[in-house]
């Protein structure tokens, strides 16, 4: 991707304005990890709808301390800064309302069929473009989230030399061509941007749910369960509650409303 392709905060913050969004964009050129930077933004007073923006990552990270492959130009990488007093428990409906407002954005941009992994992974054709990683801050005082940080990372078109080889069975892209269309990556960050400031201001909307169910991947097959530390085991999905977990059933009968862990249609 050629200079002229570099994302510009200025245009994304007019772009989102016309959208009727106020946003305070930074762009990097890299950064360690957008999270990172956000967290600390955040610790230094910066205000809901803040996002970070990075051209790569050095060290993105994504849940249960793995790392995120962020490669320069070809992804979107970015950070929201939340800043709202929600119960910590709310952290979940951060994730699912950014993992739904990022799939309608995919959606939007590529026409394609966005699917969501539970909790936190979108998928295309059966294989993962994204990402999304919420970190927050507990007030000691209050008890109530002093802020979170929601991380998103999409591959928007394949690296010039291939995904890894760990990834390459299971990474994609929004366009599998080498060269996207001209402003892709920003009219994708002003999209779930846009989108996800939207969710924010009422995070209880049914239509999160609604949305957030019908892309829902794997219900009716089986899977497999695994915690940190744990065998993984087998289960069939069935749905997905109305707080957002995964209800599965294990082959000895019983059931569970999974809040935390990792699924998989293959054993981990």
């Amino acid at each position: 991707m050629n200079a002229k392709e570099r994302l510009d905060a200025a245009s994304i913050e007019k772009k989102l304005r016309e959208a009727g969004k106020e946003a305070r964009v930074a762009v990097f050129p890299t950064l360690a990890s957008t999270n990172t930077t956000a967290r600390q933004m955040a610790a230094d007073g910066a205000q809901n709808g803040a996002v970070v923006i990075a051209e790569w990552q050095s060290a993105g990270r994504g849940r249960m301390s793995r790392s995120f492959f962020s490669p320069d130009g070809t992804g979107l990488y970015m950070s929201l800064i939340v800043r709202r007093p929600l119960p910590a428990a709310d952290a979940t409906r951060l994730t699912t309302a950014a993992a739904v407002a990022t799939a309608q954005a995919i959606e939007a941009l590529s026409g394609r069929d966005a699917r969501i992994k539970w909790i936190n992974d979108i998928y295309l054709d059966g294989k993962k473009v994204c990402g999304i990683l919420t970190e927050g801050h507990i007030s000691p005082e209050s008890g109530l989230l002093d802020y979170a940080i929601v991380g998103i990372g999409v591959n928007i078109a394949p690296p010039e030399s291939g995904f890894p080889p760990e990834i390459a069975d299971i990474a994609t892209a929004v366009f599998t061509e080498k060269t996207p269309p001209e402003g892709a990556r920003e009219q994708l960050a002003v999209e779930i941007i846009n989108r996800l400031l939207g969710f924010v201001d009422d995070l209880i909307s049914p239509s999160i749910l609604t949305e957030y169910r019908r892309r829902a991947l794997y219900l009716g097959e089986r899977v497999f369960v695994r915690r940190v530390d744990e065998t993984p085991r087998a289960a069939i999905a069935t749905e997905i509650d109305d707080e957002f977990r995964l209800v599965v059933r294990y082959e000895d009968g019983t059931t569970e409303a999974l809040d935390s862990g990792e699924v998989s249609v293959k054993k981990m």
